[in-house]
Order: structure tokens, then sequence, then C-alpha cells
């Protein structure tokens, strides 16, 4: 019996408390430019953190690409990428996502300066 008194005065304190924090007008100037900053925060900081990871990648891609794979000496890809051959001895660059990008020997260009 004490078991559900308690319950049924735990319910209805629940009840009568729950208005007192309802909110019973909106703030909306402050509330609006508090949204409108974070989300200007939240996108530079989603720009920035995406170029980041490419220029990783790129240099994790083209120190494996040093490490692993025979550089093409003399010429270059599109762009003035270095340009490895493959075990396969197919040619690709690292582009600035740091995929690897094949490409055909009649699209390499002699690299500048020689």
């Amino acid at each position: 019996m004490k078991n559900l008194f308690k319950i049924a005065l735990f319910a209805a304190g629940s009840f009568v408390i729950s208005p007192v924090f309802a909110q019973t007008h909106k703030d909306t100037t402050f509330g609006q430019k508090v949204g409108a900053t974070a989300k200007k925060v939240g996108h530079a900081t989603k720009t920035t953190a995406v170029k980041v990871g490419h220029k990783t990648s790129q240099i994790a891609a083209n120190s494996e690409s040093t490490i692993v794979d025979k550089k093409y000496s003399g010429k270059v890809g599109p762009g003035n990428h270095d340009v490895y051959i493959d075990k396969n001895s197919k040619y690709y660059y690292v582009n600035k996502k740091g995929h690897r990008v094949y490409i055909k020997k009649s699209q390499m260009v002699d690299k500048p300066g020689k």
C-alpha cells in the first residue's frame, strides 16, 4: 500500500511540476543568432577538415608511390604531377585528393626545365 501511495504521489507531482518547466514563449532573436553562428562555424570546420583530409591522403599516397613504385624520370603527368610505374607496368600520377589516376604514355609531357 505504501508503494502504491508513493507511485501515485510521484505521478501527481510530476504532472504538477511539468508546466513550470515548459517553454511558454520562444526567444527567437538570441536563439537564431546562436544557431546561425553555429552553422557557419560548423560549415567552416567541415570544409577545413575535408581539405586537411585530402592533403593528408595526397601526401600518404605520394610517399607510398615513391617507396613502392618506380618513378618515371623526365616526364610528368597533367598538372605537373610526378608519374609512377606500378608493378603491372601501368603509368599513373597521384591527384590532389590522393587517388591514383592512370594515364597513357601519350598523355605524359616532358618535365619543365629539362
